[in-house]
């Protein structure tokens, strides 16, 4: 029958394009559709989280308060204030007396804190059980190795190894009567040795020296030891040593430190702050010993000079009789006698500044300008002084000299009898408030804390993996990215069908009869598309130089089978003769669709072997005939590329009203681009979220090169549950298809469809 093409009277329905989308919302779609990856991530995180909670090491944290007194309350001619400048070192200053090598580093050698030893506990789990045990636990795990989860303790007095074992760590397996082993797999033989007696051992780079003072644990259990070098260990310690200061110039500091042995910490922090209490009380002691020395030297001379001036000035008097002195003498002998005090307590100070400062510090350049200034003013007195008759001028001279000495020894008298009781009494100006106790608890990780960071770590990451799984995924995910970038049309957009993946599970799992969605589901949502597609193809075909229609896709799984069936279905649904060719002679899998048998179909037609008639179907739904792609052929390039397939094309274009032809890939065939050039209308089959836009520009690029063109493109499998497609913002998510009441196709299954029970 030679048919001509008549399109229907009906318009094409077309569909306003969804407007683009905000930035916000197009990330929260992005989320919503990989909620459930995040809900993976977060239930990993969490229980990363939960495990860490449980089985994490402790860490526990001290502190100790220490008060630093005021310079004033210190009675010290160094620590007084000079014109309102204090020499006493700060509380910022003793902080970094505390953490310094002279009084950490002391303390790490009374602690034996570069000395780690502790239970080989069982990985992972050991220590959470050991916190959890009342009594010594049996060695090894399941009979195998030397692991413990007691209460198993260990001291060790002293350990000393060569540079080369530092940071190493040592197996120390106990044996019985309080006889251990000590192994390393540097050693060629392990050690052996007793508790309570030094271990001496040449090893390579030297001798190690280990006394182990006592041990708790059954013979065959094991203690890990670490020797540790000093200057790393100090480092660590101030950097980890935390001092503050409670309060506004309260002179309190809260010194604390976390560590994972509470015992270690608690002896620690009371050796550093009893070693930072006794360094200040001998920074006070030598002081006043320098004071007593310089007062020792002093008190002589002007003890000498005070009898000296008393006994001048008697002398004077006897000569002279009694001098009376007016007003002004009166007050030149009180201002000279008062700088000549002030004079002498700025050169003690500066004395006692210049035995711990140079010249240039600010403090004794101060104090020299100070010195400068009384002497100036005395200038000035004594001046005055000498415009006096010469009768009160010695008189005033000779009282000045035993005011002068008189005081300056009282002061001396009374600076030596201060510094004798700091000596003897031995006391400084810092003192410890509270010191450490043992803690109970640890201060991490804490199960609430560490389960609300696993869940906002979790949702975090979660949320950054879909985001950047969707960013650098390049696949297709809506048609304005296929019409941006290929420039051809998109005709129609085929949704997701979950009913097709139950028959595509019958298909593989070769059960017989049909698996066409369109007969055995008319209502299906998928199957809008492939009406829509129908309806586009009534329009394009009008300038068609034949009623063929191709279809293909760039690479395999597109679902080009699954669309030219169903589109084949449709049509004949319409009224039109419909033959479905499958063209795909390397992998055709149209027979399955239809239940129908491989054996004789195209390639026994081209290759002469079979006539039309009986490679042709007939009538599998009405106004439907298929042809399978039959034997798979050894080379179906060539096949497809004589002439009996070209008038094959000829034959049935003039019998049938459209002729769909399932074609292979493009990129995979090259038979594809030898039929092109026959094909009155060509389409390109994409799938969402899974054909890459590389490939769909690649295959325009190939029917190029033989003059052809794709007239469209139909994109399918595009999930409708999800709420993004892309930087364009293709939204389906609140769109549903309605259920309509198609009718039947004709095709009335002999038993219970296969793809109801899969």
């Amino acid at each position: 029958m030679n048919a001509r093409w008549y399109p229907p009277l009906p318009a094409p329905q077309s569909a306003e394009p969804d407007r683009p989308r905000s930035g916000l919302r197009e990330y929260v779609d992005i989320l919503l559709d990989h909620r459930w990856l995040i809900a993976a991530i977060t239930v990993a995180a969490l229980v990363l989280g939960a495990c860490y909670a449980l089985f994490g090491p402790r860490v526990y944290e001290a502190n100790v308060l220490i008060q630093v007194e005021d310079a004033d309350r210190s009675a010290t001619p160094g620590d007084t204030a000079v014109n309102g400048v204090s020499v006493k070192t700060p509380t910022s200053g003793e902080a970094e007396i505390l953490k310094s090598r002279m009084v950490l580093g002391q303390a790490i050698e009374n602690t034996r804190l570069f000395i780690t030893a502790q239970p080989h506990y069982l990985p992972l789990v050991g220590a959470f059980i050991a916190r959890h045990s009342t009594e010594l636990s049996n060695p090894g795990f399941l009979g195998l190795g030397s692991h413990v989860s007691g209460t198993e303790r260990i001291a060790v007095a002293q350990m000393d190894v060569p540079p080369a074992f530092e940071g190493k760590r040592f197996l120390l397996t106990a044996g019985d009567n309080g006889n251990y082993t000590l192994t390393h797999p540097d050693f060629a033989t392990p050690l052996q040795g007793r508790v309570g007696v030094p271990l001496d051992a040449s090893v390579p780079g030297g001798v190690i020296h280990l006394l182990v003072g006592s041990f708790e644990a059954r013979p065959g259990g094991a203690f890990e030891l670490t020797r540790r070098s000093m200057q790393l260990v100090l480092l660590e310690l101030q950097s980890e040593l935390r001092v503050i200061e409670k309060g506004k110039q309260s002179g309190v500091m809260d010194v604390s430190w976390q560590t994972g042995n509470p015992a270690q910490l608690t002896d620690l922090l009371n050796e550093v702050s009893r070693l930072y209490v006794r360094q200040n009380i001998d920074q006070k002691t030598a002081q006043a010993e320098r004071t007593l020395d310089f007062l020792g030297t002093e008190l002589p001379k002007f003890r000498q000079q005070l009898e000296h001036s008393e006994e001048v000035y008697n002398q004077y008097r006897n000569q002279n009789g009694t001098i009376s002195l007016d007003d002004e003498a009166r007050n030149a002998l009180t201002q000279n006698v008062d700088l000549q005090a002030k004079l002498f307590d700025a050169r003690l100070k500066r004395l006692d500044l210049m035995s711990r400062f140079t010249a240039q510090h600010p403090m004794v350049m101060t104090l020299d300008a100070q010195i400068a200034s009384l002497r100036k003013e005395l200038g000035t007195v004594d001046s005055r002084i000498r415009r006096m008759p010469m009768l009160q001028q010695n008189s005033v001279r000779m009282q000045r000299d035993i005011k002068v000495n008189t005081d300056l020894y009282a002061s001396l008298l009374n600076s030596s009898l201060q510094m004798r009781l700091a000596r003897e009494g031995r006391t400084g100006n810092v003192r410890v408030l509270d010191p450490a106790l043992l803690p109970e608890k640890p201060v991490r990780p804490k199960a609430a804390i560490a389960m609300a960071l696993a869940l906002i770590g979790g949702l975090f990451l979660g949320a950054a993996t879909a985001i950047l799984h969707k960013t650098l995924k390049s696949t297709v995910a809506n048609p304005d990215e296929i019409e941006a970038h290929t420039g051809l049309d998109v005709y129609s957009t085929i949704a997701l069908s979950t009913q097709q993946v139950q028959l595509d599970r019958a298909s593989r799992l070769g059960k017989p009869g049909m698996k066409l969605l369109a007969a055995l589901h008319p209502e299906d949502a998928a199957l809008e598309g492939v009406r829509r597609l129908r309806t586009t193809l009534r329009f394009t075909m009008l300038g068609a130089p034949n009623n063929r229609i191709l279809l293909t896709s760039a690479t395999p799984g597109a679902g080009k089978t699954f669309v030219s069936s169903n589109l084949a279905a449709v049509l004949a649904a319409s009224g039109k003769r419909v033959l479905l060719i499958d063209a795909d002679m390397r992998r055709g899998s149209l027979a399955g669709q239809f239940g129908l048998a491989q054996e004789t179909g195209l390639s026994e037609l081209v290759a002469g072997s079979a006539t039309l008639p009986q490679a042709t179907h007939a009538q599998v739904l009405p106004h439907l005939d298929v042809i399978t792609s039959g034997t798979l052929p050894n080379d179906p390039a060539t096949a497809l590329a004589g002439d009996a397939f070209t008038q094959l094309l000829a034959t049935v274009s003039a019998r049938y009203d459209i002729v769909l032809i399932d074609a292979p890939p493009i990129l995979l065939a090259t038979e594809t681009v030898a039929m092109a050039s026959a094909m009155g209308t060509l389409l390109l089959l994409a799938r969402a979220g899974d054909s890459q836009l590389g490939d769909l520009m690649e295959s325009t690029k190939r029917l190029a090169h033989v003059g052809a063109s794709f007239h469209g493109v139909v994109l399918n499998g595009l999930d409708t549950r999800q709420h993004h497609y892309g930087s364009y913002g293709y939204g389906y998510g609140n769109y549903r298809f309605r259920a309509h009441a198609y009718p039947p196709l004709g095709y009335t299954p002999r038993t219970e469809p296969e793809h109801a029970a899969s």
